[in-house]
This record gives C-alpha cells, sequence and structure tokens, in this order.
C-alpha cells in the first residue's frame, strides 16, 4: 500500500509512473518547445526512449537563460500538480495540502556531542592515502589534466585547503537527507567539526552507524526523536522519520533548530520510489525556506544525465578522440561500421560551443532521470531567486546502490579503459563535502546562463572530456570489465 508523496491514482487505480513521467516532461518543454512536448506526449515507448526527451530538456533550454527557467518553473509546477499525498484512509490530497499542515506527532531534538579531535588540516582519503598539502595540490591538477574534474574543481578545493577553518561551517546547521547515504557528507562534516542535523528512516541499523560515527567525531549531531524519547540511552532504535509521509513533522522539527541551514538531498531509491523522497525533499525545502528565507538548499547531480558542458571540454574529448591509439582507431572502425556508427564513435561535433554530454544511462530508467531532474530544476530557480545554492556533479562511484546492479557494476569495472575514472564512496563523499563548504562560505561565482552553473566545479569523472560519447563505449566497457573481473 502507498503512502505520502505518491503518484496520483488514474481513472483505472493505477498510479503510473510512466504516464506522470511523460506528462510532466512534455508539461516542462510546451512553452519553450512546443514540438518537443508534442513529441514527449505521444511517446508510446517511454521507458526505452525516454532518453530523447530528457536530452531535449536540456538543448531547447540553451536558447537562452529564459527559456532554461522557463523549463525549470514549468517542470516543478508539473510535478507539483501531478504528485499528491497518499493518506492511510486511501485518500489523494494535493501536495499543497502540506504547505500550512501541523504535524501529527511532535519531533524533539538529540543532541550527540563527539568527542573526537578537531580537523586542523584538510586530507582526502584517496587509494589508500591521505592526500594533503602538496599531494592533495598534485592529485587535483593530474584530474584536470586528464579532464576528469573540471578546472574550477581544483582553485575551489585548494581555496578550502588553505582555510581549514571553514570546515567547522561556524553558524551553519547542515541538513543531511539521507544521513546514511554513502554519497552524503555527514562524516566529514561532522569529522570536521560541524553541526549536523540528520534525516532518514527510523531504521535502528542506519541510526546505529550514524550515532557511532557521530561519536568518534569533532562536530554535533542533531537527532529527531519522539518527544518522549529525548533522554533515550540508545538513539538507534527511536531516531528518524519517514520523509514520504512525514514532511509537516520534519518541517516543524526543523524550525527549531538552530543555526542557518543548508537543506542537502542525498537520498536514493529504486524505481518510481525515488521519485517520491525527490519530491518530499522538495516540498520540505520549500516549506523551510518559506519559514526561514536564509535557507540554502545543496544538491549532487549525477553525472549520468545530460549537461551542456564549456568549449574546452569539447575541444580536450576531440584531442582525445584523434589522438586515440592505433589499435583502438584499428578496432573502432569495423565496430562502428558493424553497428552502424552505434558503437565508439566521438562525443561532439567539432565546433559545438557548448558541446551536449549525453550520458544517460538506459538500464537507469526514466525515473531516475526525473528524480534528479526535478533537483536541477529547483536548484536553478532557487539560484535565480537570490537564494544560496551547492549544486555540483558527482562522480560515478562504486556505492552499494550502484554496484549491485551487474550490468553498471561490470561497466564501471572496464570505465578506466575509456579515460573514465570511478570513485571508491569515501573519496567521492569527502570532495563533495569540500565543494559544499566552499559554495556555503564563499557562494558560488556568477554566470551568463544556468547550464554554466551546473557546469562549475563538476566532479564528473572524465566522462565530459574522454575521447568517446559515453553510451557508445558502455557495453564495451561491461564486456571489458565483465572479462577482466572473471580473469
Amino acid at each position: 500500500m502507498t503512502h505520502g508523496v505518491s503518484f496520483a491514482a488514474r481513472a483505472d487505480g493505477r498510479r503510473s509512473t510512466t504516464a506522470t513521467g511523460r506528462e510532466v516532461v512534455a508539461d516542462a518543454l510546451r512553452a519553450v518547445d512546443p514540438v518537443g512536448a508534442l513529441g514527449a506526449e505521444q511517446e508510446t515507448a517511454w521507458r526505452s526512449r525516454y532518453l530523447l526527451h530528457f536530452r531535449r530538456l536540456v538543448e531547447a533550454g540553451l536558447a537562452s537563460p529564459d527559456a532554461w527557467l522557463s523549463i525549470a518553473d514549468a517542470g516543478l509546477d508539473a510535478v507539483r500538480r501531478r504528485m499528491v499525498v497518499a493518506t492511510d484512509d486511501g485518500e489523494d490530497l494535493p501536495l499543497a495540502a502540506w504547505d500550512d499542515a501541523a504535524p501529527e506527532r511532535a519531533l524533539a531534538t538529540a543532541t550527540v556531542e563527539g568527542d573526537g579531535d578537531p580537523v586542523t588540516e584538510l586530507a582526502l582519503p584517496y587509494r589508500g592515502r591521505r592526500l594533503r598539502g602538496d599531494e592533495l595540490r598534485e592529485q587535483l591538477q593530474a584530474w584536470s589534466r586528464s579532464g576528469v574534474v573540471e578546472p574550477s574543481v581544483v582553485d575551489a578545493v585548494l581555496e578550502v585547503a588553505a582555510h581549514p577553518e571553514w570546515l567547522r561551517l561556524d553558524g551553519r546547521t547542515v541538513v543531511v537527507l539521507g544521513a546514511g547515504s554513502e554519497m552524503g557528507p555527514l562524516g566529514a562534516l561532522l569529522g570536521w567539526g560541524a553541526t549536523v542535523a540528520a534525516v532518514d528512516l527510523p531504521r535502528p541499523a542506519v541510526w546505529e552507524r550514524v550515532v557511532r560515527t557521530a561519536r568518534g567525531a569533532a562536530g554535533r549531531l542533531l537527532v529527531p526523536v519522539p518527544e518522549a524519547a529525548t533522554g533515550a540511552p540508545d538513539l538507534a532504535p527511536v531516531a528518524g522519520a519517514d520523509l514520504l509521509a512525514e514532511v509537516p513533522e520534519v518541517a516543524t522539527w526543523l524550525g527549531g533548530v538552530d543555526g542557518r541551514l543548508v537543506v542537502g538531498n542525498y537520498l536514493y531509491a529504486d524505481g518510481g520510489t525515488h521519485v517520491r523522497v525527490s519530491v518530499a525533499a522538495d516540498a520540505l525545502a520549500t516549506r523551510v525556506t518559506r519559514d526561514r528565507p536564509d535557507t540554502g538548499l545543496a544538491f549532487l547531480a549525477t553525472p549520468t544525465d545530460v549537461f551542456a558542458v564549456p568549449r574546452d571540454a569539447v575541444e580536450q574529448s576531440g584531442r582525445a578522440y584523434r589522438e586515440r591509439s592505433g589499435t583502438a582507431k584499428v578496432v573502432g572502425r569495423p565496430l562502428r561500421w558493424a553497428t552502424r556508427g552505434r558503437l565508439l564513435h566521438r562525443a561532439y561535433p567539432p565546433d559545438a560551443d557548448p558541446g551536449i554530454a549525453d550520458s544517460l544511462v538506459p538500464v537507469q530508467g526514466p525515473n531516475y532521470a526525473l528524480a534528479k531532474r526535478i533537483q536541477r530544476w529547483r536548484a536553478a530557480t532557487a539560484r535565480r531567486d537570490g537564494q544560496l545554492v551547492s549544486f555540483h556533479v558527482a562522480p560515478s562511484t562504486r556505492t552499494h546502490s550502484v554496484v549491485k546492479n551487474r550490468a553498471l557494476a561490470a561497466a564501471f569495472a572496464g570505465a578506466h579503459r575509456f579515460g573514465v575514472e570511478v570513485f571508491e564512496p569515501a573519496t567521492s563523499n569527502t570532495l563533495m563535502a569540500v565543494l559544499l563548504v566552499h559554495d556555503v562560505v564563499q557562494g558560488s561565482p556568477e554566470h551568463a546562463h544556468p547550464w554554466q552553473d551546473e557546469a562549475y566545479a563538476a566532479v564528473h569523472g572524465g566522462l565530459w572530456r574522454a575521447a568517446y560519447e559515453p553510451r557508445s563505449a558502455l557495453g564495451l566497457a561491461a564486456v571489458l570489465g565483465y572479462a577482466s573481473a572473471r580473469g
């Protein structure tokens, strides 16, 4: 039985993720690209052809900043109109019903003060080492030269390294939605001495790990618990909230938390539930921002999406294609011929400015794409409205949620053969937490177009600057990765 944020029930009683996704994309495009909107509306093979329409959302927005923001506004409005709150008695309420809804239960704050030593120098875990000082600088520059990160990453991280006092984020409280997430910043922030308000499902195993992390760190962890459990000696059995059904409860709880808030969405779920939790997080952030206008927002974008990329990324990719090895050229030509150009083709037209980096992975599905696009739309509109926004593309990472998919795990194992680096969770979550700190303390630079905001300090792992269009190499990467794993 569904509960909380859900897809609206159709006339036949079904809650269709396909119909909703198709309608949201069509509505987002309608004012800017009516032809694209019609194409999305009439798509009869959404689960296999959604990639074309999500790419169109980016292409249509490149016409102007207004076009980009029009798509974002319309997309968010379509989501708000089409998603509902499913009550326990079977009724569907509009999302707007939560705008001023009183909580059905009161949440109090249990505080965990860490007893670890405060961090006085930035260190990045990487391949069994902890990089700091010159080693950190050299690795960042190596990543930049090889196209694993955008050059702006180097400057941002080194600026934080030069000011380790920033790591504590004094006066701020970072709300980590998805406290147990492998990609989230909770561990890094607590280690640096920051204050974190943690939100995750009431699952004791998750909270045991989160509380244990906090006790060994230098920061302060704020945990939502029932009012009667504030003095409980063991927080794990009583901590947590179900954001899908308890947005008013969590919003009210955050209303009493000290410090300027930064609400970060690090939630993940399989299938349509990912869309639901993304919408719930957006509803929460919207309500909290209304009540506390100085609230900031934070997002991690997936690199397996469609992005506009700068001219120098196109040029580096072109050089990599021209300078690929003789063996790659010999093998590539017959493969392209045999597959009618589907395998190992170049990533961009030579003169593209900006280029379109299309790294959507079909196996991840349209629900994943929509959940992540909602976050991109919110980041764009919030930034336009003057809100502090930290938004960065995070690298492909060997998290449990990814490598449990055998096809993706195999592709990750073979990705290095095509100029793409897949990160370990400890490296990813620390690096992205550093960029969050930079944005909160220093802000993000202003750009002429929102696509440039998305490209700023992106850690895409090489997908934007490698020789081949990612999907044209994905299958071969999986074959090579599977073979190496068996060997």
